[in-house]
This record gives C-alpha cells, sequence and structure tokens, in this order.
C-alpha cells in the first residue's frame, strides 16, 4: 500500500510559484482514501492545491488537528473548493470550549488565536463535525489519533503563554484538542502531526500503541519546539534515534533553531517540510 503526503500548507513554500503562510495543511492518500489535515490559514493551502495537481475535490475526510486559527482559518476558502454537501470534518470536542489566546506580546498583548467560525457557518459550506475523544478509523490503515495521554517526563505541554478561558479564567492550555493522523503501511507508521502540542515523542509512543507496530518510518508536520530548551530538543533527537524514525520532516511550529540541531543529528533521516513537499511511503 502507497502512502502519499503532499504538502499544500506552511510557512515557507518549495517553489516561487507557490504560497508561504504560517500554518499548516496536507493532503494524504492511503489505502484508497483521501484526508485533508488542517486547513493553513488563508488562500494559500487552495492556490498551493492547485499548482501541485492537487484535486480536492475528491477529499473524502477532513481532520483538524487542534482549534488554533493557523490550522483553521483556511476551512472555508477550502470547504468551497472541495464543495460537497457533507464533508466529515474530524476533530475534538474542545474544539469551541474555551476561547485560546496567546499573551506572548509578539503582535499584540492579546491575541485570540482560537476557532475563528461557528459551527453552523462552516456547516453551511459542507462540514459535518464528528467531535470525539476516541480514535476515528476510516479504513483498516488510516485513523486519527483520538486524546493524546502525557506519558513521557522530559517534554512540556503547552507553553505559559498559551492559553484557553475556562469558566471565565484564563489558564494554561493543556491541548487536550491535539491530534494527530496515522496510517500504517508495510514498512511501518506514518504521523502526521498538526502541532504536537501534546508534544512528538509523546505523539509517537501513542501512535505505537494505537497503531499496534513499534516501527515509525514518516513524521512530518509542526513538532512545536520553537521554545523548547537545548536540553530538551537533544533529548527528542535522542528518543527518535531510539525509536529508530526512519524520515522526519519537520514543519511550522518547530522552529530554525530546533530544525538545525535535528538536521545535525539525524542526517539523512531529517528534512524540511515545506509546502510543495511530496513524500511517498511504498
Amino acid at each position: 500500500m502507497q502512502c502519499k503526503i503532499t504538502t499544500i500548507g506552511e510557512n515557507t513554500a518549495g517553489s516561487p510559484y507557490l504560497i508561504g503562510e504560517w500554518g499548516f495543511s496536507a493532503f494524504v492518500e492511503a489505502d484508497g482514501i483521501n484526508v485533508l489535515v488542517d486547513a493553513g490559514v488563508g488562500a494559500g493551502a487552495v492556490h498551493n492545491a492547485e499548482q501541485l495537481g492537487v484535486d480536492l475535490t475528491t477529499t473524502d475526510k477532513f481532520v483538524l488537528s487542534h482549534s488554533h486559527f493557523d490550522h483553521t482559518e483556511g476551512m472555508p476558502a477550502i470547504l468551497r473548493k472541495i464543495h460537497k454537501q457533507e464533508l466529515e470534518t474530524i476533530a475534538a470536542p474542545d474544539l469551541w470550549e474555551g476561547e485560546k489566546y496567546s499573551n506572548d506580546g509578539r503582535v499584540i498583548p492579546w491575541l485570540f488565536i482560537g476557532m475563528p467560525y461557528t459551527r453552523p457557518f462552516l456547516e453551511n459550506w459542507g462540514a459535518k463535525f464528528t467531535l470525539t475523544r476516541e480514535p476515528v478509523k476510516f479504513t483498516d490503515k488510516v485513523m486519527t489519533s483520538g486524546e493524546i495521554p502525557i506519558v513521557t517526563d522530559f517534554e512540556k505541554v503547552g507553553e505559559d503563554y498559551l492559553l484557553t478561558r475556562v469558566n471565565g479564567e484564563l489558564i494554561k492550555d493543556d491541548f487536550s484538542d491535539d491530534r494527530f493522523l496515522l496510517v500504517k503501511t508495510d514498512k511501518g507508521l506514518v504521523v502526521i502531526l498538526g502541532c504536537a502540542h501534546r508534544c512528538l515523542i509523546n505523539s509517537l509512543i501513542h501512535a505505537r500503541n494505537i497503531g499496534e507496530d513499534d516501527r515509525i518510518h514518516t513524521v512530518v508536520g509542526g513538532c512545536h519546539l520553537v521554545d523548547a530548551s537545548n536540553e530538551r530538543i537533544m533529548k527528542t533527537v535522542d528518543a527518535l534515534k531510539e525509536m529508530n524514525v526512519q524520515h522526519v520532516g519537520v514543519s511550522h511550529c518547530t522552529g530554525l533553531r530546533a530544525g538545525a540541531i535535528m538536521a545535525h543529528e539525524l542526517g539523512d533521516r531529517f528534512f524540511f517540510n515545506m509546502a510543495g513537499t511530496r513524500v511517498n511511503v511504498e
């Protein structure tokens, strides 16, 4: 079985004909089904899909990794392009629970970063939501992660500046809404991450458990190591080596410092996963 991943939305673009936009979106073809993971932040994913020859109208399922705007703001443009009366859209029950904020001060003191649209508005454009904490199996080989338990001791879930409003109080976000897509291949597991807010190694351990396979062949997507200490990054690299992950393609929120360290330590196993990157696992 072939698994083909085409990244259509990412911070950087791998061609002068593509658009780089902060965020992430990937089109995954595997086991006779086409799954779109995230929508990016604007019209870039639709434009890039057209340039790359990706027919979004063939999308069978839509998976949202979490509720941040840089993974959901492009939804209306994508849903209009797909143009289906009903497109099953899988996400966590937390998708509209709690207002998401950042107070890192990089743009404005308090920046709303949550889901920018109401459920009825997206349903107008064809989204049919399945909101669940459990994994969702599309086929015997393609599934969502469901809620990701925390098992590692060196990884930090969430940053102090990433907050959610619960019962009127802003608290540190534990990202219980974080999800990934998993594909089971003959060569091992393929994991497509949005941001890995529940942490990279922690997510890969969960992938092994639900995929019932200790072999991880390919990981692509955001790893949210942009604010991580060098010590944590090195422990992450050591864990990737110990797990014998064959290919690691980082995107978006991984951060250039973490990416550079991973590139140095992992050698040929590493690649930068940009808009336009195509990954094929035979």
